[in-house]
């Protein structure tokens, strides 16, 4: 029998997967042992974690992770069991050795040497076949086939291991303690038949072995029939490792039956057949639901990006020298996994902004009336069909008078310049900006904020950043929930269709004429129910030729800064939008976020809000006016 390499390399890639999962585990009950060194649960669930990694790696001959893990999980013991005490030099070297745990994983699923299953040997050495049938108290009795089936391997090489699990009973008369399993081993060795009786000596009262020569006429053995799924609570609450690329393979197709279920509608539509219609009305809402279901398996929980900053946090503030308590609040929001690890690094930066820039040395803390321990919060939310991310610190907030003092430094603002708070704030975000008065490791070099609400736009969020003197600094981040299919509201400009996100759109207003009326303008303000609202009008920022239309319609939408209005043409309506990237061509396009394909074919473009609002604050104020606006 020879041992299939491919099971065994899928076999090898779960570990993988499962070890990076454990490590994390590892790491996260470590850190709450030091924030709480009384909490026994998270030193029992560090232990666990250990233990779990050391059993896995056994199974693949992985010793080098088996010793090391061994090591943790022997002081885990001791601290569990009281016979040793939590110190910061013992947990800075269970810390260190969990590092070298995740370093060892890196180089397993880097290395194409990793270790695999030995081949057969094209010796001329005899090979045995081995029937091992185990008894139902072999584990209760201390006794893991695992470790016996190793050591036989230190008598020649093993070819291969089956395992049937036929007599696996179900779910619910399964006693978990019980041994189910028996093994068929093949063995390539000199050694003689008892040599290789004697490995299993000790499971004599415990199991039945049978040792044939290979070569014997004995049937090869087959794999025992599939075991029928069950049905019932257990079974539907299973779990499948699913390949990302797979998944976003599926999400591509579902966004090509969106736009080809949308052409089929429009069909219909001009059909004027009733049936044709009615039809096409059920798989437009049989594509809604499949395109839902699928964008849901891409959604994660952002926790395990949260949780990764516990680390961060601990070993940062160490450096600085400050003693910081990071809350997490709202781990279980699920947004696209795309969308969660693109976020990461915005996030990191703001993580150590706050840590560097925001909160104070503990003295300082002390002197003015605050706790010692800083707090860092990270949160996460769902908001009108967006996920707000939050960065929030309770430092000693933004000083308005140094942020202006450097923009005039470097010519960004005039001396005479009158700005509100959020002007203000909005500087930190120029290239380039920094209010350090010395470059450290962490900060100082004027790089990042800037890159931070470039990053944060290219995934067509908005970013918002709020502070208060002495109390402390939020950072808001919104973002869609996905980034590959959107419920979107259609607008026609000329002949060129414009898309924006549906859950960011507030209201649409019928336009008066007067508003066309006067020379060229980009941009304007107008009166919406006693409050001002810059707008602008994309027939201009586009340069849109041919006539104005008589109507326009103004579509207020929500953006960072508050809202502003979009003049267009025609309102269109609702429309569900794949989205498409631009290409080469016209990436350097601004206030474009993207195209989609609509229903007749035609391409239209998504509009980038946030780039629009900041284009209305670049552009010159003599073009713009002021009109109210009469609205119910």
């Amino acid at each position: 029998m020879r041992l299939d390499a491919d099971i065994i390399a899928a076999a090898r890639a779960g570990f993988m997967d499962e070890a990076v999962d454990t490590l994390r585990q590892l790491e996260q009950n470590l850190l709450h042992m030091e924030q709480d060194p009384g909490d026994l649960e998270a030193v029992h669930g560090a232990f666990r974690a250990a233990h779990t990694l050391k059993g896995a790696a056994g199974m693949f001959g992985l010793d080098t992770l088996v010793r090391l893990t061994h090591a943790l999980e022997s002081t885990l013991d001791a601290l569990r069991g009281g016979g040793q005490r939590l110190t910061e030099d013992s947990m800075t070297a269970l810390l260190a050795g969990a590092d070298e745990l995740g370093t060892l994983v890196a180089a397993l699923q880097d290395s194409p040497n990793a270790p695999d299953a030995p081949a057969p040997d094209a010796s001329d050495e005899p090979r045995w076949r081995l029937h091992l049938h185990m008894g139902i108290d072999a584990l209760r009795n201390g006794l893991d086939p695992l470790s016996f089936i190793r050591h036989l391997g230190t008598l020649g090489t093993l070819c291969g291991v089956r395992t049937h699990h036929d007599r696996v009973p179900t779910l619910e008369t399964l006693d978990a303690e019980g041994c189910w399993l028996d093994f068929e081993i093949l063995l390539q060795s000199s050694a003689p038949r008892q040599a290789i009786a004697d490995v299993f000596d000790f499971l004599q009262d415990d199991s039945t072995l049978e040792i044939q020569p290979a070569e014997s006429s004995a049937p090869a053995p087959t794999a025992p029939p599939a075991r029928t799924a069950e049905r019932g609570p257990a079974a539907e609450g299973r779990f499948i490792r699913v390949r990302a690329d797979k998944l976003d393979r599926l999400v591509d197709l579902i966004g090509e039956l969106v736009i080809a279920g949308s052409g089929a509608g429009n069909a219909a539509r001009e059909s004027r057949h009733a049936r044709c219609i009615e039809t096409s009305q059920r798989v437009h809402e049989l594509v809604q639901s499949a395109r839902d279901g699928a964008l849901a398996l891409r959604m994660v929980p952002i926790g395990q990006t949260f949780s990764r900053f516990q680390r961060v946090v601990r070993d940062v503030g160490k450096t600085l020298g400050k003693d910081v308590a990071l809350q997490i609040l709202g781990g279980d929001t699920e947004l696209d996994r795309a969308l969660v690890d693109a976020i990461a690094d915005p996030l990191m930066h703001l993580v150590r902004n706050s840590l560097d820039h925001g909160l104070e040395w503990p003295g300082e803390r002390s002197a003015s009336g605050k706790p010692a321990r800083g707090r860092l919060s990270l949160q996460a939310y769902q908001e009108a069909g967006s996920v707000v991310l939050e960065v929030r610190d309770d430092g000693r907030g933004l000083d308005r008078g140094r942020i202006l003092s450097k923009a005039i430094e470097r010519g960004l603002i005039p001396p005479e310049a009158v700005l509100d708070d959020a002007q203000v704030h909005a500087l930190l975000f120029e290239p380039g900006f920094s209010t350090a008065e010395q470059i450290t490791d962490l900060s100082g070099r004027g790089v990042g904020m800037d890159v931070v609400r470039r990053q944060v736009e290219a995934l067509r969020g908005q970013i918002r950043l709020t502070s208060t003197p002495g109390q402390g600094t939020a950072v808001q981040i919104r973002l869609p929930l996905t980034l590959a299919i959107i419920d979107g509201f259609l607008t026609q400009v000329g002949t060129v269709g414009y898309v924006l996100p549906l859950d960011i759109v507030a209201e649409c207003i019928e336009t008066p004429s007067g508003l066309q009326s006067g020379p060229h303008r980009d941009s304007g303000c107008v009166e919406l129910r006693g409050q001002v609202l810059p707008f602008l009008d994309l027939r201009s920022c586009f340069g849109h030729g041919g006539e104005r239309p008589v109507r326009q319609s103004l579509v207020v939408v929500r953006c960072s800064t508050g809202r502003i209005g979009l003049l267009v043409d025609r309102l269109l309506g609702e429309h569900q939008t794949v989205i498409k990237p631009l290409g080469p061509l016209f990436r350097h396009l601004p206030c474009l976020a993207g195209s989609t394909i609509l229903g007749n074919g035609e391409v239209a473009l998504i509009l980038d809000v946030p780039a629009l609002a900041r284009l209305h604050t670049e552009l010159p104020r003599t073009s713009t006016s002021s009109l109210a606006l009469e609205c119910p």
